[in-house]
């Protein structure tokens, strides 16, 4: 269930839409009274914004507001601020590369894509040291959900995970700072920071009232994208978790198709949950393994122009057995192999719905060490289902994935202790297999 904002944080919003019709009614009046201007200007003007009784009419500023707006821009006005700003601000000197650099964010900003961002040299830097697969962090995928900030998934092992986040945790605050509205590479610059330190968000689970503060101590995160074994006491049945699709995931993966194949498994389980993409590549390498031939997913881009990725490689698994396991936390490359699996009848899925992130976005390092990371286009499953903002509905579908089976007797603190946590999913994909 959605929920809703608390009404306090509605009165900072109310106050910044006062603060910007005042100061449309002040710009307007210093324009009708700026020096040259005709008295029957200002008549004009002053007959535009004010009603009969000769008050100011909010209404008719904004509509006076949008008729004189121009839907051409010039960049004079641009020049003309950077100048202004070079000249007059109050603490001096004015940073030339930071207006530059701040510049270009705002023209992405302005697009209102969480996914699309640009990154000055430094973060650049780091952001491509992500998709290598190591950073330091909480270990965790975020994004951004109906201007909320939320969590995609913890990564296996990390900090995060360690904590307790879950996937599909609302963050509501960073170090008591409020995330509503919050750009996403902000959030990640709130959250990232050197090993050892502390970082502390307020989360929900299930509502706002169990809003609750976890700190995490941030780490090295090293991603371990692949890892694969037989499950015993099954009917030779492999078990392949995938966390992330990097840059090392193919080879990994590759090498346990290899070790899988030579142990003869009757069946395979492929552990998607908490995945949160990655390299688009990668994904359309790994989800071919199951898929003989045809498309394994379609991009759109602005214009409409599609563009098919078909299978290719070997196809190795294309008669095995398999399940696979999604949740909440799948999102992105994951749910593109989840999607193509599913509809070529290759897999069956057991799980939640996913999460529903499927744009493409195209990262290009530019001449001075800055990044661009743009969207540009969506993906489509084979049937032509769309992925973003919708997901993938699994052909079974768990509410609850783990359970916690408890002692019989209390302690002594007449608490009862969790001795066991199952898998209902792994149990599930086990009855099918």
């Amino acid at each position: 269930m959605e929920i809703e904002k608390p009404n306090n944080t509605s009165q900072p919003i109310a106050k910044r839409r006062f603060l910007l019709y005042g100061f449309l009614i002040l710009f307007l009046l210093l324009l009708a009274f700026a020096g040259g201007l005709a008295v029957g200007t200002y008549t004009s003007v002053r007959d535009e914004i004010l009603d009969s009784r000769g008050t100011v009419d909010i209404a008719k500023v904004i509509n006076l507001y949008g008729k004189t707006r121009s839907n051409e821009v010039s960049f004079d006005q641009f020049w003309e601020v950077w100048d202004k700003v070079k000249r007059n601000y109050v603490d001096q000197p004015v940073s030339e590369v930071e207006l530059f650099y701040g510049a270009i964010s705002g023209l992405v900003a302005a697009l209102g894509d969480p996914h699309s961002v640009y990154f000055p040299p430094v973060e650049a830097e780091e952001f491509a040291r992500d998709l290598s697969g190591e950073f330091e962090g909480i270990g965790a995928e975020i994004g951004i959900r109906d201007n909320q900030l939320v969590i995609i998934a913890p990564l296996p092992g990390a900090p995060a995970e360690i904590a307790g986040l879950q996937a599909g945790d609302k963050v509501w605050a960073i170090d008591d700072e409020d995330t509503y509205g919050i750009k996403l590479d902000a959030a990640v610059a709130k959250i990232r920071g050197p090993r050892g330190t502390e970082v502390k968000l307020t989360v929900t689970h299930n509502g706002f009232e169990t809003a609750s503060d976890i700190v995490v101590v941030r780490d090295k995160i090293t991603i371990p994208t692949v890892d694969w074994k037989m499950l015993p006491d099954s009917d030779s049945i492999a078990y392949l978790r995938i966390s992330y699709f990097n840059q090392d995931t193919w080879l990994d993966f590759d090498k346990s198709v290899r070790e899988i194949l030579r142990a003869t498994p009757k069946g395979m389980i492929l552990d998607l949950r908490s995945n949160p993409g990655g390299f688009l590549e990668t994904a359309i390498d790994i989800a071919s393994e199951w898929v003989k031939q045809g498309v394994v997913v379609s991009e759109k881009n602005g214009d409409g122009y599609v563009v098919e990725h078909k299978s290719r490689g070997a196809h190795r698994l294309r008669d095995l057995p398999t399940v696979v396991l999604v949740d909440e936390g799948t999102a992105s490359g994951s749910e593109i192999v989840a999607g193509a699996l599913q509809d070529y009848g290759a897999a069956k899925l057991i799980g939640q719905k996913t999460f529903g992130k499927g744009s493409v976005q195209d990262f290009e390092v530019l001449f001075d060490g800055s990044g661009l990371k743009l969207t540009i286009a969506k993906w489509f499953t084979p049937k032509g289902r769309k992925i973003d903002g919708e997901g993938i509905v699994p052909d079974i579908v768990i509410e609850e994935m783990f359970a916690e089976v408890k002692s019989a007797t209390a302690n002594e603190a007449g608490e009862f202790e969790v001795v066991e946590v199952k898998d209902k999913g792994l149990e599930k994909a086990l009855e099918l297999l």
